[in-house]
């Protein structure tokens, strides 16, 4: 599959419970904010919508997000934009 996301660091979710997605997440979103990547990609999957859930709640909480959404081509994962360093 080609995404137009494919050169984004990306995590992937499946299998992890929420209180771990929570902590990935963060931790996943903090060392690229720290490198300085502008675009990251979470796969949280489709499933119940459990991880994707938490995984918005997260990004909502989260400082260093500046925006995030649902990739139109793939609803099992969010695309997000990190805020540039200062």
């Amino acid at each position: 599959m080609i995404t137009l996301y494919n050169h984004c660091p990306t995590i992937d979710l499946h299998g992890t419970d929420r209180d771990y997605a929570r902590i990935l997440i963060n931790d996943f979103i903090r060392d690229n904010y720290q490198i300085q990547n502008e675009m990251v990609i979470i796969i949280h999957g489709i499933g119940s919508g459990i991880i994707r859930k938490t995984t918005q709640e997260v990004l909502r909480q989260n400082k260093l997000v500046e925006t995030f959404k649902i990739d139109n081509f793939n609803a099992g994962q969010t695309i997000v934009k990190i805020r540039k360093k200062n």
